[in-house]
Formats: structure tokens, C-alpha cells, sequence
């Protein structure tokens, strides 16, 4: 406890110094922080970066080409709203996707901060990280007294179970994964790591591991492989650490409960009895991608129902002139339902969105728009690469994996975590990872 207090105390004393020199670099701090909480904490931290740089900034035109995609990315989707089939969705769109258009003019309009201040940013973002992770895990182990059920320790609550899962639903555990990802690498790289550095890293890798996001972890492997590597380049066999890896990945999907039923769940779909005991039937990929009529009792693994939303995002392209201007920001909703009557789903499978970004806003708005956002993509791991910036890197890594599983910029924490994190990386002067140290 005395080293955590310590600990603490002088980040509350550095803190305090940034704030009188750079009062802006605390609402930054803040925005990264905040990410996992209410939605309106966000908003009011915006506002406060807004009137703090405006107040205190002077103006200094900086402008790139990567820093306008995303304010152009906005102003398509505010165009849409002419051509939406729902007008009233897209408009409710337009206020959780405002964060695309307002960071980036926030950054080419006024030297937000210095690289260095980034750097401590984006560290203590990790340590915030490492805080919820702490609170969570915390929480879960109170719950498991009460409730003797490890499922409170595991991936986030599910419909019908509140109170068991790691997180809150709201949260969603693949992208709670993702923010303690990117903070583990922050913290990992730092030279010289402390005890408290060591124990918030601990407590990252174990939060990761009990969110059981298959894919996440997954990536996650192969970036802390990437890191070895590079790390101890000459010193380390590539083959062995692929082959660590590798053991790693397995060790840790047969020991932790959660991942293996879901691993047993995409299993199970492609096995010869694809029944349980109680009659549910496993949809295999063939019968996501080929079955003309589903049934009240098949069950959609992760993997099978993202097929099926592909196979859904081709056939709407096919039958609808929408190539080139999509259905509208968020208007995709009816299209979706009217699908999962004509395929006879389970209720409730139509109404969710595409589970893939990049196919959402080709579906949303268009051809242009899905341009945009892999330009986006393509030029921030560029960048990462030219400035050998691994904490960039790994940012970048995560963003593209974790689009062909999620419409994560469908929800504000997506949109305030993306944008924020490639603006910080991607405005004029970048962060170098030499200097995080």
C-alpha cells in the first residue's frame, strides 16, 4: 500500500505541475480516462478542451491531409442525411459521431500539446486503465463471495444474468479489451518499469485474459511477439517465439472457462452433431453463408453470425442502389430486420448492426466512406512504421483487426478512442516511443 501511495502522490504532484504549465494537457488526460464511464463525463470533458484551448490557445493552422479524413468522414455522414431511408436515425447519429469533426479541428487549429505532454498523457491513460482493471477485478472477487459463480469474473454481464460478468453489458468486453490492450503496451515499454508499473501491468494481462475476447487476444499475442522480437532482435529465435506464442494462446483458451465455451461454441457448429442436449442447434459457417431458412432453435456462434451479417451486407449491396452513397448514417437497422424475417430468425439477431466497420459505412455511406476510413487505417500504420513508434504500431494493429469484428465507431467510447488516439499520433510531430521512456 505504501508503495501505491507513494506512487500516487507523485503523479497527483506532476499532474498539478502540467495543469499550471498546460492546462489543456488535463482535459486531454481526462477525455482518455474517461472513455469507459457515462457517455456524458465525455461529453463535458469536450466542452471543457474546447473552452480551455480557445481560452487559452493561440490559433496556429497546422493542417495535413490524415487530419482532414475524418472531418471529411463527418461531413459525409452528414450529407447522408439527404438520401437517408431513415432520417431520424442518422440524425440521432450525427451527435455521437460529432467527436470525428470536432478533435481534429481542435488540433489543426491550436498546438493542443507538446510531444512530450502527449507522452504523459497517453501514459497516464494507461495507468487509468490499469485502475479500472483494478476496480473490476475488485468488484468481481466481492461478487464471487456472495454468489460462489466464477461467471462473475468473465467477459461482460449477458441478458437474464446482471450482476455476472466481469464488466457491464453497456461496456461491451471486445472493446474494454481493446483499451487495456493498447495500455498494457504503454506501460510494457517504459524503461526502468517500477513495482507499481509491474503491478498495473499485471493486472492489465489478467483483465485481458478474463474479458475473453477471442480476437483481442489473439492480436494481442501477436503484437507482445512483435515487441520480443523486436526488443531482442539477434538475441531471439523468430521460430521460438512464434512457437511461444503460439503455446501461450492455447495455454490460456484451455485454462480460462469463459474462452473455452466460446471456443467450444464455434467448435461445436462445425462438428458432425451440431445438436446440444437441449435441442439448440449450432449454425455452422456453410449454413451462416448458404441456408435459405433458418429455425427458432439455431444458435450463432461469434464467427457464424458475422458470416451471416457479410453474407446480409452483399445481398443489400446486390439488390439496392446504395453503392455509392449507402442507406444513410445508421439506416441500416430496417434492412437488417426486414432480413431476419425473410431468413426466419430468432428475433432480436436482425436488429444488430453489421459487426464489421468496415462494412457498416459501406453499407451507411457508401463507397467513399469505407475509402476514407481504410485511408485512415493504411496512413496511421504508415506513420507508426516510418516513426518506429510501437505504441503508434500497436494503436494501429488493434484499429484493423478490431473493425472486421465490430462497428466500433457505431458507439461514442469507439469514436472518442479511435479518434482521439489518431489525432494524439497523427498531428504534426507524432510521438516518438523513445521519448515515453
Amino acid at each position: 500500500m505504501a508503495i501505491i501511495y507513494n506512487f500516487l502522490k507523485n503523479v497527483s504532484v506532476n499532474i498539478r505541475q502540467e495543469i499550471n504549465k498546460n492546462p489543456v494537457c488535463l482535459w486531454v488526460v481526462l477525455l482518455l480516462t474517461t472513455i469507459p464511464l457515462k457517455l456524458g463525463i465525455n461529453n463535458v470533458c469536450l466542452i471543457g478542451l474546447i473552452i480551455t484551448v480557445v481560452w487559452k490557445q493561440k490559433m496556429e493552422r497546422k493542417v495535413s491531409f490524415p487530419m482532414l479524413l475524418p472531418i471529411l468522414l463527418y461531413l459525409l455522414m452528414l450529407f447522408s442525411w439527404f438520401w437517408s431511408i431513415d432520417r431520424e436515425a442518422t440524425l440521432n447519429a450525427l451527435s455521437k459521431e460529432l467527436f470525428l469533426i470536432l478533435i481534429p479541428l481542435i488540433f489543426i487549429f491550436f498546438p493542443v500539446i507538446n510531444e512530450q505532454q502527449k507522452a504523459k498523457a497517453i501514459l497516464y491513460y494507461g495507468y487509468g486503465m490499469a485502475g479500472y482493471a483494478f476496480f473490476y477485478l475488485l468488484r468481481a472477487l466481492i461478487r464471487y463471495v456472495e454468489v460462489q459463480d466464477l461467471a462473475v469474473f468473465f467477459y461482460h454481464e449477458e441478458e437474464g444474468r446482471m450482476g455476472f460478468g466481469l464488466i457491464p453489458q453497456l461496456l461491451n468486453a471486445i472493446h474494454v479489451s481493446v483499451f487495456a490492450s493498447l495500455a498494457f503496451f504503454v506501460l510494457l515499454i517504459r524503461r526502468g518499469k517500477s513495482v507499481f508499473d509491474k503491478i498495473c501491468l499485471a493486472l492489465l494481462l489478467s483483465f485481458i485474459v478474463l474479458l475473453s475476447s477471442k480476437n483481442i487476444i489473439v492480436v494481442f499475442v501477436f503484437l507482445l511477439a512483435v515487441y520480443y522480437y523486436m526488443t531482442f532482435k539477434g538475441k531471439l529465435n523468430l521460430k521460438k517465439v512464434l512457437y511461444f506464442s503460439l503455446f501461450s494462446l492455447i495455454v490460456t483458451i484451455a485454462l480460462f472457462g469463459k474462452m473455452k465455451e466460446r471456443i467450444y461454441k464455434e467448435i461445436k457448429a462445425e462438428t458432425v452433431n451440431t445438436y446440444d442436449e437441449n435441442g439448440v442447434h449450432f449454425v455452422s459457417l456453410s449454413e451462416a453463408w448458404n441456408s435459405e431458412r433458418f429455425h427458432p432453435n439455431d444458435f450463432f456462434s461469434g464467427t457464424a453470425f458475422r458470416v451471416y451479417q457479410s453474407r446480409i451486407f452483399f445481398e443489400l449491396l446486390d439488390e439496392n442502389p446504395v453503392f455509392w452513397n449507402g442507406f444513410g448514417l445508421n439506416a441500416t437497422t430496417n434492412k437488417l430486420i426486414e432480413k431476419e424475417k425473410v431468413y426466419n430468425l430468432h428475433q432480436g439477431y436482425g436488429g444488430m448492426n453489421f459487426h464489421n466497420q468496415y462494412f457498416q459505412f459501406f453499407a451507411e455511406i457508401g463507397f467513399l466512406g469505407f475509402v476514407m476510413l481504410v485511408l485512415m487505417l493504411v496512413l496511421n500504420l504508415k506513420y507508426a512504421i516510418n516513426n518506429k513508434d510501437f505504441i503508434h504500431f500497436v494503436f494501429g494493429i488493434l484499429m484493423i483487426s478490431l473493425f472486421l469484428t465490430e462497428s466500433f465507431l457505431s458507439r461514442q467510447r469507439g469514436v472518442v478512442f479511435f479518434i482521439l488516439f489518431y489525432c494524439l499520433f497523427n498531428s504534426y510531430g507524432g510521438i516518438q516511443t523513445k521519448k515515453q521512456n
